[in-house]
């Protein structure tokens, strides 16, 4: 999941279970819709992106800075305390707002597409709350 620095979704993606997070990075880095905010052109792409250490991989940097993305991934090897967490929280927030949906805290639906449904519906709930705000 991809969220702004308010925590609204931006883009969402559903996989397996056994597969690695990295994998997704770039397809969800592709799946962000253009957000219209000052005027002319809509920004398309985020200017930075934050991760954790899952993210830590050289080719995976080039390849979002090839977006003109600047990624700030917290090094593999480094302490705690990076400071990325001050950043990062806001997406643990937003998926613990998805767990409060009981259709989503456990997969009981065999079809993914129903599931995805469900994650968009909440996303949606998400965005509407937050700037009902």
């Amino acid at each position: 999941m991809i969220t702004d620095g308010s925590g609204i979704p931006l883009a969402m993606g559903l996989g397996g279970g056994n597969r690695n997070d990295i994998l997704q990075l770039i397809p969800l880095i592709d799946a962000i819709p253009p957000v219209r905010g000052k005027r002319g052109r809509p920004r398309r792409r985020p200017a930075v992106i934050y991760a954790d250490r899952a993210y830590d991989h050289e080719i995976y940097r080039r390849q979002v800075r090839r977006r003109r993305i600047e990624p700030i991934f917290a090094r593999r090897g480094t302490g705690h305390g990076s400071g990325l967490g001050t950043h990062r929280w806001v997406v643990e927030q937003t998926l613990a707002l998805l767990h409060h949906f009981r259709r989503l805290r456990i997969r009981w639906e065999i079809r993914d597409d129903i599931h995805e449904a469900f994650m968009i519906l909440a996303a949606a709930i998400i965005c509407w709350r937050r700037l009902q705000h």
